[in-house]
């Protein structure tokens, strides 16, 4: 990470955003009602789409993240677009002299993350990879809890979310998306960040595709061996193949358990099912912006490390490597 001590002494930091999705413009509106700093310019791939959502945010607009990472009269640059940008976009910006929050993935591959992990200390730059799971209400409640379920032998972590029909955007385009499971970098992430070091992964994965750009649903299911002795797993699916939602969180210990659908968690243990009240998702990406200006500001903490990123992708590389050939594979 950068010396927090070389921090950021304007009055008002001059923002730059790449994207124009949902997560950006979540972004955007973080930004907006906060005077410590101004949304100034936003870029993407369609100017009129750019166009609309500047004006909407009362900033400029151009087609082009090559001319925000030129410009000096940026400070940060958020990073909002599709996957397989990010890290082009991040060494653009960072050689530039600019702070960087980037949504995860940092990069589809290790080497690549770790060089600009190492570009950002070479140039005393922040850059943070947004993992806002982190800081919802189901993660800080299962953190709260833990100690009361005893040792943790198994988990199970499943997002599912049919959609009939998929959308044709890069959310399901191989080479936009990336692996499931690095594209999805945060299901994997809870669990690392939870139970710390895996040793071994195995993964399989389903796709199903009529058209050469886009597939119309995709299945991924990993078995993770931890180095504690936990047994994990992990199931990641969308698209037009599934059809009953899910995003459940499932933790077993020897004392109790620990289950969360959707916003509701329960402790189980023998003889009773306590409920837990868990804070809503809303209003994290507000939060997470507002910690990356305190940290540029002030020298606060932040609440996740880009190493802590770099090692959940070192096991989603596993993954890949498990899925492409059928065998279990060590996490290097």
């Amino acid at each position: 990470m950068y010396n927090s001590s070389v921090s950021v002494t304007k009055a008002v930091i001059n923002v730059g955003l790449i994207g124009t999705g949902y997560a950006a413009k979540l972004r955007a509106e973080s930004l907006l009602p906060d005077s410590r700093v101004r949304l100034v310019v936003v870029a993407g791939h369609d100017l009129e789409r750019v166009q609309t959502f500047a004006k909407e945010y009362e900033a400029e607009a151009i087609n082009s993240w090559q001319q925000i990472c030129d410009r000096d009269d940026i400070d940060l640059v958020f990073i909002s677009t599709m996957n397989s940008e990010h890290s082009k976009i991040v060494r653009a910006a960072i050689t530039s002299g600019k702070h960087v929050v980037v949504e995860y993935p940092l990069a589809f591959d290790t080497q690549e993350a770790g060089e600009l992990i190492a570009l950002a200390k070479q140039h005393n730059k922040l850059l943070h990879v947004e993992h806002i799971e982190l800081l919802g209400g189901v993660h800080q409640a299962i953190k709260q809890y833990l100690p009361e379920v005893g040792q943790v032998f198994y988990v199970r972590y499943n997002t599912i979310k049919p959609q009939l029909p998929a959308p044709r955007k890069w959310s399901y385009n191989h080479n936009f998306f990336g692996f499931p499971l690095i594209g999805a970098l945060s299901r994997l992430h809870r669990l690392t960040d939870l139970f710390g070091e895996v040793l071994t992964v195995n993964c399989h994965h389903r796709f199903w595709q009529v058209e050469d750009n886009y597939y119309q649903s995709c299945f991924c299911i990993a078995q993770l061996s931890f180095a504690s002795g936990l047994l994990g797993q992990i199931i990641y699916g969308k698209g037009e193949t599934l059809w009953q939602p899910e995003r459940k969180f499932e933790i077993h210990g020897e004392k109790g358990g620990l289950i969360f659908n959707e916003e509701k968690g329960i402790l189980v243990r023998a003889g009773e099912k306590i409920p837990l009240d868990v804070a809503s998702r809303s209003g994290l990406f507000a939060k997470d912006t507002s910690m990356v200006l305190e940290h540029l500001l002030n020298g606060m903490p932040l609440y996740v490390q880009p190493e802590a990123s770099l090692y959940t992708l070192k096991v989603a590389e596993a993954a890949k490597r498990s899925a492409d050939t059928g065998l279990t594979m060590i996490v290097d």
